[in-house]
């Protein structure tokens, strides 16, 4: 499938939905965001796809929502509704996805950036890269959940600082305070993150993806709620051809080859 503003790229086993707007700084117009949905369903409905990385093209991961003037304005609540609903359903698709997901941050993530990436499972860093959500700077407020997001995210005092002020933080600050999991230098972030997201790829699938579901399930979850989802998930998993496979690939001292069974 062709797409306009997002480009689909396979390396192997990963799938790269790249956001690709860089003349405006990638920001999240109505078309990007049903065509980044679209090529989402595309890589969940391919059984070769294993992890997914979502990137920006040129200097911004994304700039956040297009505020820029429109051909046919929001003049009425429900358009307003409609436009909310469109951007939730991506955030919540990323959230929902089976598939591992990876933020390749290079350059500016601020406002709808900052909260599509915090959707991802993991965000990884450029040492180009700031984040920031400004809305409060021009009277808003961060509107597809960055406020819970980035307060489940990180220590909330550096978070209120952040909502309050509006102000950017580097990717040093954000390793620091475990926004991002890794930062990696400009020169070589392509080929860092490609080996990142290729360990995370070669894992075994049922097991990756049974590591998120827990992940996500039992965040709100008593502990013994947890530890029976957790028994319940490993016991699904136990008889799989593909846990036989590591058990074996570890005590001959080879590589496992998994095929998701």
């Amino acid at each position: 499938m062709t797409y306009a503003t997002i480009k689909l790229e396979h390396e192997g086993v990963l799938a790269i939905l790249t956001l690709n707007r860089p003349e405006k700084m990638n920001s999240l117009s109505d078309q990007l965001l049903a065509e980044f949905r679209a090529a989402m369903d595309e890589c969940e409905h391919d059984p070769e796809v294993r992890a997914m990385i979502v990137t920006g093209s040129g200097k911004a991961f994304s700039a956040g929502f297009d505020i820029s003037p429109r051909e046919k304005p929001r003049t009425s609540v429900q358009d307003w509704r409609d436009h909310a609903k469109d951007g939730n359903e991506t955030w919540l698709r990323v959230w929902r996805s089976r598939l591992p997901v990876v933020a390749a941050v290079n350059g500016y993530c601020l406002g709808g950036g900052l909260e599509l990436a915090l959707q991802c499972d993991i965000i990884i860093a450029s040492e180009t890269a700031s984040f920031g959500l400004p809305e409060v700077v021009v009277a808003s407020l961060p509107g597809a959940g960055g406020v819970p997001n980035l307060l489940r995210a990180i220590p909330r005092a550096v978070a209120m600082h952040m909502l309050l002020t509006g102000e950017r933080i580097t990717a040093l600050r954000a390793l620091d305070v475990g926004l991002a999991s890794a930062v990696y230098p400009a020169r070589s972030f392509a080929a860092d993150l490609s080996a990142l997201a290729g360990r995370i790829a070669g894992n075994g699938p049922l097991a990756i993806q049974m590591v998120k579901m827990l992940a996500q399930q039992s965040a709100s979850m008593g502990p013994v709620q947890a530890m029976q989802l957790t028994e319940l998930a490993w016991g699904l998993l136990r008889d799989t051809e593909d846990r036989d496979e590591g058990r074996r690939a570890f005590a001959e001292k080879r590589q496992p080859i998994y095929a998701g069974r």
